[in-house]
């Protein structure tokens, strides 16, 4: 302390000066040791505290030399156990460093507050102006570490001002930029949205501006958002339909918004909105917009699969009937294979169990959670965990064929819903006591080492199997994500499934195994059975 003391303190020595600091490297060193001496100890980081905030004051900032001294002294300041006020310091230092012309100042302080902006987070915030302005540097390191920043300061205060701050750069921002954007700000709105309907306009925002560059996951969490946002149906739909007049080339948009046709067309021709002026548009408009998402070049075969099974839907809610049968009977020979299914499956509703239509396209109902088993994603890299389980809402009960047909055409109808189309054929994972486990395939993208499983159980039985949970786990050459399941219930008799989705990701591409535990309760009685899985398609792991 006393040799950093009268280094500071010395007048000019020219044999040590370096633009008028006193033997910088000499200061540096200090700096690094007092570091050192006081990590994890109270009594040595007390007696640093002066000396610190002398270095902090009284070093010259307008050379490069001295932005080296305050730059060491701030990390020894964050490191030891400083007194908070001397933690101000240190981050108002690291502000000014915003301000400097040289980009590797601004560099370095940027990455500095984002080391700090948890523990400290009152202190950062008072330069949330400064961060955002460098959102507009030229430099793209900068603004890659500004946009972290940024988001790690959003919080419910001021997430509408950040989150305009943000869309604007989402707008203008490179292409290398739009996909950690984008999320951030899903992330954001999702934990900070101040209303549903800003929620919805945000995400809604998003789709449209970067559509391309979103999660997978964006169009399922966005149509949960929607469907849960019951008094805002008539709003979104409307807004939507608007976006798909302007722009058909977002395919996520175009999804969500096929989907939210479908399920609250008459909602859109009733001109029922209340949040904005409702727009008059027919039945016939609706069905044209619709059907030229299915011929469009633009369209993509999950995307034309949303618009077909919106078209479907509209036939128990606009009086159009005769003209959804004629395009469902059009596809029926689609050149598609997946379109055509679907195509063939509707037509077939339409001639054998048209009594069962309006019950089977009837509205998707509140996806209601419990408060203590939300639908949490549970990340593990080995072992087993237990998931947290999301229960369903039960619809009443129906007569045996009827249920069957339904928990067909809602499988058909959640392929599409959910976007598990893929080329890597099915297998059987676990055939056992009445409990089938399937699971199917896709590939992650962007990224190709990741394989996304999705287990269907059914049940053959005749009584319910509950309390149902899934595990699995695989070697430690891999990386194993469990998401949370549809529900804790297999209802018997096939009369439907319970899905839930597994990531693993396989760098090494090499061969997939896999270690699954089944826990369920049977007509009273608990079950448990262990298995396992080696027998995966190559096309899922090579």
């Amino acid at each position: 302390n006393t040799i950093l003391k009268n280094l500071i303190m010395s007048g000019y020595s020219p044999e040590h000066d370096v633009s008028g600091i006193s033997d910088p490297f000499l200061q540096v060193r200090i700096l690094r040791l007092l570091r050192i001496l006081g990590k994890s100890d109270d009594d040595s980081s007390e007696a640093m505290n002066d000396i610190l905030a002398q270095v902090a004051t009284n070093t010259e900032t307008s050379k490069n030399v001295g932005n080296a001294i305050l730059y060491e002294t701030v990390l020894t300041i964050m490191d030891i156990k400083s007194e908070s006020g001397l933690r101000v310091l240190a981050i108002n230092i690291l502000g000014r460093f915003l301000l400097n012309n040289d980009k590797n100042i601004r560099y370095v302080a940027l990455t500095s507050l984002l080391k700090t902006v948890q523990t400290d987070h009152n202190a950062v915030q008072r330069h949330r102006s400064t961060i955002v302005d460098c959102l507009k540097d030229l430099d793209v390191s900068i603004k890659r570490r500004a946009m972290e920043l940024s988001f790690a300061l959003v919080n419910g205060n001021n997430i509408r001002g950040m989150m305009k701050e943000l869309l604007y750069f989402l707008d203008s921002c490179d292409p290398e930029f739009k996909a950690d954007c984008a999320s951030g700000v899903f992330l954001a709105a999702e934990k900070y949205a101040p209303s549903k309907r800003w929620h919805i306009d945000t995400i809604m925002r998003v789709l449209t501006t970067a559509g391309s560059y979103v999660r997978d996951d964006s169009v399922p969490n966005l149509i949960q958002l929607i469907t849960n946002s019951v008094e805002m149906h008539a709003y979104t739909v409307q807004r939507l339909y608007k976006a798909l007049l302007d722009d058909i080339s977002q395919q996520p948009l175009v999804q969500v918004a096929s989907w939210c046709i479908g399920e609250y067309g008459d909602l859109l021709v009733s001109g029922q909105c209340e949040e904005e002026e409702p727009i008059q548009v027919t039945e016939d408009e609706v069905l044209d917009v619709l059907e030229g998402l299915l011929v469009s070049n633009l369209s993509t075969p999950v995307t034309r699969g949303y618009s077909l099974t919106a078209i479907m839907k509209l036939s128990t809610r606009f009086s159009s009937v005769n003209r959804i049968k004629k395009v469902v009977s059009i596809y029926g020979s689609s050149i598609d294979v997946e379109l055509q299914q679907r195509a063939v499956e509707y037509n077939a509703l339409f001639k054998k169990y048209d009594h069962m239509r309006p019950a089977l396209l009837e509205r998707m109902p509140i996806m209601e959670k419990t408060a203590t088993n939300g639908p949490t994603e549970i990340v593990q890299t080995n072992g087993e965990t237990e998931p947290s389980v999301v229960e369903p809402k039960h619809p009443p009960p129906v007569t045996q064929p009827a249920n069957q047909m339904m928990h067909t055409m809602k499988c058909h109808i959640s392929k599409y819903l959910w976007s598990f189309c893929t080329g890597i054929p099915p297998m059987i994972a676990y055939n056992k006591n009445g409990l089938k486990i399937d699971f199917t395939f896709e590939r992650a993208n962007p990224n190709p080492n990741i394989a996304v499983i999705t287990i269907h159980a059914s049940n053959t039985t005749e009584a319910d199997m509950t309390d149902f949970v899934f595990q699995a786990a695989v070697p430690k050459t891999f990386q194993l994500q469990l998401l949370s399941p549809s529900s804790n219930v297999v209802p018997a008799l096939n009369q439907g499934t319970v899905t839930q989705v597994i990531r693993v990701l396989n760098p090494q591409k090499q061969q997939l195994r896999m270690r699954i535990k089944l826990t369920y309760t049977h007509k009273g009685s608990p079950v448990q059975d262990l298995a396992e899985v080696n027998n995966f398609p190559p096309q899922s792991w090579q």
